[in-house]
């Protein structure tokens, strides 16, 4: 069984930020110990020295990037936070090629009367979906499961799910092979889900900011099939001419 653990970056309602990202990785279930152990070790590592316990150390890429909030407050310098950050990223350097990315960058203003959240959800939910086909053909093929951070968008979602599997997606295609309706879990209690909040942070801040420093360790690990970027999915109508490699593969395809 496969999990896509996905967390979210930047706020539907932020009228200031022009993109909402639902982003993560999915992983192979044998390997969650060893991806979790990685970034515990971080987390040790990080703070080694310090009276701050490092089973308590929350990875939350927005939080270590400002330093306000503890413990990020007691690294006072800047590229110090955003190293941790990349440290973070640089775990999915070193993983298995099993373990891929996956994100939507939603630009809000293309969609002014859709809910960002659910209108990523329901792409990356698909996206998920067919990846599992492509890599495990056949009604034995892989199944996978979905778990998010808490959030109040827990009950939206999980109805969609539900209706997806039941009538299928826009598109007219069920979801054949998510087996449950989404997992909402802690993020402090995940490893997995902090790093899914890294991968969502990094789009956000290539596409809300045209800030790559986060996007470039992460790039090549999304998931890939005949030249397509099919991981990553830019949502937008503003620039039909747009560059980035989730719009560029597709047009050149």
């Amino acid at each position: 069984m496969y999990l896509l653990y996905l967390d979210d970056a930047g706020s539907p309602g932020n009228k200031t930020e022009d993109y909402f990202v639902l982003g993560g990785v999915a992983i192979p279930e044998n390997s969650v110990r060893w991806l979790s152990y990685e970034i515990e070790k971080l987390a040790q590592g990080t703070f080694a020295g310090s009276s701050i316990d490092p089973r308590t150390v929350e990875f939350h890429a927005s939080e270590i990037f400002s330093g306000r909030t503890p413990p990020w407050d007691t690294i006072s310098s800047k590229p110090d936070r955003k190293e941790v950050i990349l440290n973070v990223l640089n775990i999915l350097g070193s993983a298995y090629t099993s373990m891929v990315t996956f994100a939507c960058a939603v630009h809000k203003n293309s969609f002014p009367n859709q809910d960002p959240v659910l209108k990523a959800f329901e792409d990356l939910s698909s996206r998920f979906d067919f990846f599992l086909q492509r890599i495990s053909p056949g009604n034995s093929g892989e199944k996978g499961l979905i778990i998010l951070d808490k959030s109040s968008y827990e009950t939206g979602l999980q109805n969609l799910v539900s209706n997806f599997r039941a009538k299928g997606n826009k598109w007219g295609n069920q979801l054949r092979r998510i087996v449950e309706v989404p997992l909402f879990i802690d993020s402090q209690s995940s490893r997995i889900v902090q790093l899914a909040d890294h991968v969502a942070y990094a789009v956000f801040r290539r596409y809300n900011a045209d800030d790559l420093t986060y996007f470039n360790p992460i790039e090549s690990r999304f998931d890939k099939s005949e030249n397509v970027m099919h991981g990553l999915v830019h949502l937008q109508l503003a620039k039909r001419d747009c560059t980035c490699p989730a719009c560029i593969t597709r047009r050149e395809k």
